[in-house]
């Protein structure tokens, strides 16, 4: 009898769980199903499915060195496992968990309904921090805090063939896909363990103090995050490798050991995320809290949607950032957070719009981390400090010298650098618009001042502490736990004491 591995986020073959039980059975089918209406979805881009068909081409070539190589199929996931079942005589399907969109969670409810009725049995296994079925936050860090210190599983030595057609592994092209990303990375278990490498060696050295800058981000942050998103790596690889070169560089003053610090506490934190959309997948498409559901215009304003999406809002620094995020796949996290904050505050958009371009740009889109963050940087959250960047500030702070700004913001290449964030200050300025520049969409103080207001508005009365407390209760991380500062008005606030930003900037990007 046969067991066959479905892969879906992990795409390895070492710390896998799932694999090692079923190649100490017998004979094993690994498949991964390549789901066109999946990738038809709003959330999802070429740049993604690109990234992972290097994963995939990697993943056969690791599992035909043990003997038997990926197998490929495209369609619905039922009718593909039924009929490989049948086919192969499969007894046993082994996954692992998935915390994805809610088209994932649907698909996953009607293959364990036809595994039913077809009386085969599915077992799904964790493979991170993230618990199905929590039902407190209670004591989750530390039992996440376990699971990353649990030693890591080796790869079989071999799993015996079968007679089975691979299938091929579908292009961009193929499956309809139009997405130009040309500075995308690449997928794949060694690009994964190089740059894994790389970044515990040389590039991490000053992690800690330029991950908050694009332009500095983008060599020290571990560009790790899509192989974490798409599992060619393990979040326990990660943690126990960084774990080991922060007791190496004990005691050293090279910067170190702070990186380090700082790598394993995003590594938690990025687990903290996906186990809210674990625990209420409704958050990809309602607010956390319901008093936000009506703020904001559910058909954004076409205009300014059209600006931020193009880069073209006016405003030199955001511009950048959205140019870059379109051009690369990735972008720092403060400067996701910027854009999305923009988006939702001074624009006054609808996070659920804004959310799915953001999602199709990120080559390392992982659904619970996404959707969690969205509402956080949108306010919408009930619980989390409101946070309105200010765009021209950021663009002083990040990138004083003007070369980000620049290199992506050509059409200001000229400007003087007193006026480069702020080129409707500048007495040539009617120059910028025969250029094909843009004025600004908004006036940036009025647009936050009005969007402050109305923020706060609806976080008066009763009704709105009463919810906020069922949030924070459900949502919120422990004393055992990364500390989550609640606002100052829901009830259950914290010490009072201002939050450091550095524990306020929890990344997406690693």
């Amino acid at each position: 009898m046969t067991t066959l591995v479905w892969f879906k986020r992990d795409l390895r073959i070492t710390d896998h769980a799932v694999l090692a039980e079923a190649a100490a059975r017998g004979p094993v089918l690994p498949l991964y199903i390549v789901e066109p209406e999946l990738w038809a979805l709003p959330d999802a881009s070429g740049r993604q499915w690109a990234f992972v068909a290097e994963c995939l081409q990697d993943l056969r070539s690791d599992l035909a060195a043990l003997g038997m190589p990926l197998v490929v199929r495209i369609g619905d996931a039922v009718t593909v496992l039924a009929e490989m079942a049948q086919t192969h005589g499969v007894d046993l399907l082994l996954s692992h968990e998935e915390t994805g969109n809610g088209w994932t969670y649907t698909r996953d409810q009607r293959v364990a309904a036809w595994a039913r009725e077809a009386g085969l049995p599915w077992r799904e296994t964790q493979q991170a921090g993230v618990v199905r079925r929590l039902t407190t936050r209670d004591g989750w860090a530390a039992q996440r805090d376990k699971t990353m210190r649990q030693p890591q599983i080796e790869a079989p030595t071999a799993v015996p063939p079968l007679d089975v057609a691979l299938g091929a592994i579908p292009s961009v092209k193929d499956l309809g896909l139009e997405d130009v990303c040309p500075e995308r990375q690449r997928g794949g278990r060694q690009e994964a363990l190089s740059l894994l490498g790389s970044f515990l060696t040389t590039r991490g050295q000053t992690y800690r103090k330029a991950m908050s800058s694009p332009l500095d981000g983008e060599w020290a942050c571990s560009r790790l995050s899509p192989h974490l998103a798409f599992g060619t790596l393990s979040s326990r690889e990660a943690a126990q490798a960084s774990a080991a070169r922060k007791a190496e560089v004990k005691g050293t003053r090279a910067g170190w050991t702070g990186a380090m610090q700082s790598f394993q506490a995003r590594l938690a934190w990025r687990d903290h995320f996906m186990q809210k959309l674990e625990d209420e997948p409704r958050i990809e498409t309602h607010c956390l809290h319901s008093a936000y559901e009506n703020t904001r215009p559910r058909q954004p304003d076409a205009v300014r949607l059209a600006a931020w999406e193009a880069g073209e809002t006016g405003l030199p620094f955001v511009d950048a950032c959205m140019r870059y995020l379109t051009a690369t796949g990735w972008l720092n996290f403060r400067m996701r957070s910027m854009l999305m904050a923009l988006a939702s505050y001074h624009l006054w958009l609808d996070w659920r719009a804004t959310g799915h371009i953001l999602a199709r740009r990120f080559t390392d889109y992982e659904p619970g981390i996404h959707w969690s963050q969205t509402q956080m940087q949108s306010g919408t959250t009930g619980m989390n400090t409101v946070r309105i960047y200010n765009p021209v500030k950021q663009g002083h702070d990040q990138d004083p010298d003007g070369i980000f700004t620049r290199r992506w913001v050509p059409e200001l290449a000229d400007i003087p650098d007193k006026y480069l964030q702020e080129p409707w200050k500048w007495d040539g300025a009617g120059a910028l618009l025969g250029r094909g520049y843009p004025e600004p969409v908004v006036d940036v103080a009025a647009a936050a001042k009005a969007a402050r207001e109305k923020v706060w508005a609806v976080r008066r009365g009763d009704a709105f502490r009463a919810e906020a407390a069922r949030v924070v209760k459900k949502h919120a991380s422990r004393k055992d736990g990364p500390r989550h500062f609640v606002n100052d008005r829901d009830p259950r606030r914290s010490s009072g004491k201002r939050p450091k930003k550095s524990d306020t900037q929890l990344s997406l990007d690693l």
